[in-house]
């Protein structure tokens, strides 16, 4: 299923946990080693390997135990998660919902025990405090002509009225004077709530600025370095022009360099790679025609992500991922 790999990248950007299966009868498999990486490079806090399959091997511990133990080993050279190994039939459904009695040797959870109980809670970023900017309100009512409000969600942090905040790139300093939705005012905001901010100054607000907190801020760049996964036919070259879309800020951006292609087999970096095929992944460095206001994604999944789009067709042909920036 290599050819599933943008699928996967669009579709679990935003999971807390993955599950990879494994065939018993076939071991660590390419596709294996795939997903899993790709939810190390999503920062996906949590993985689960289910080995099913267990009853076409006769629930043989020594298979589960090869198993892994081959996946360990390779995992260990990633920055891996959270990682539960469950042995399951998916058929007969071993190790589903309860503990099978058909693998005794097995002590952990089942899958949906696991599921159920595993700790997510602290997986949102409550710290750095981002917001940007989607949409000005303005209303055109004589009873709220004086209203100015700046709609958006919550990309991680806490607001709350009163707050002292930065507004970039203007690099305005003004507080939270309330915080709207369409149920009423909140007394704070978090992620992933959208709600609409009202600021105690007249700021100079537009779609794509950020409002965050003073002394908390992203870093400001036109030059950066991201692992791209490239989901387009046509291949990424260097000196390819391209929309950048980064949470609700959009530009242009030029790829800079290639530094080297990975394969996700080996983990072989190839540095003499000049581009990327479809769903291939590899490290570049990128300019953009204006600056952005960056993450990196290990910390901020919400604004260290960032799609490329193809300006002649209005495709999405790559997902990145801020790896670290250069001002």
């Amino acid at each position: 299923h290599i050819q599933y790999t943008r699928n996967m990248v669009t579709g679990a950007s935003n999971a807390d946990l993955s599950i990879v299966l494994i065939d018993a009868r076939k071991g660590v498999v390419e596709q294996s080693r795939r997903h899993a990486f790709l939810s190390t490079l999503l920062r996906i806090p949590h993985l689960v390997v289910a080995v099913n399959k267990m009853d076409l091997v006769d629930y043989d511990e020594t298979v589960y135990e090869r198993i892994s133990e081959e996946f360990s080993s390779w995992a260990s050279k990633l920055d891996a998660p959270d990682i539960t190994f469950i042995p399951i039939s998916a058929l007969h459904g071993d190790s589903l919902v309860e503990r099978s009695p058909n693998m005794p040797w097995y002590e952990g959870p089942s899958l949906l025990y696991h599921l159920e109980h595993v700790h997510i809670a602290s997986d949102r970023n409550l710290i750095d405090n981002r917001f940007p900017v989607q949409w000005v309100v303005r209303p055109m009512q004589d009873t709220h002509h004086d209203y100015r409000g700046y709609a958006g969600q919550v990309a991680s942090g806490v607001f709350k009225p009163g707050d002292e905040v930065i507004v970039l790139p203007s690099g305005r300093q003004t507080r939270i004077k309330r915080i709207d939705t369409y149920d009423g005012p909140l007394e704070e905001a978090f992620p992933p709530l959208s709600v609409t901010m009202l600021l105690e100054d007249q700021v100079d607000i537009s779609r794509g600025d950020f409002i965050c907190r003073l002394h908390n801020q992203p870093t400001e760049a036109r030059e950066f370095e991201a692992m791209v996964c490239w989901m387009a036919d046509r291949p990424l070259t260097e000196g390819g022009r391209y929309a950048i879309k980064h949470t609700s800020r959009s530009a242009r951006a030029v790829v800079e360099e290639v530094r080297y292609r990975l394969d996700v087999n080996t983990l072989h970096r190839d540095e003499e790679a000049n581009g990327l095929d479809l769903n291939e992944i590899g490290r570049l460095r990128l300019r953009t025609s204006a600056p952005l206001h960056l993450d990196e994604y290990r910390r901020n999944r919400a604004t260290g992500g960032f799609i490329l789009i193809d300006e002649a067709t209005n495709d999405t042909v790559g997902a990145g991922m801020v790896l670290g920036t250069e001002g």
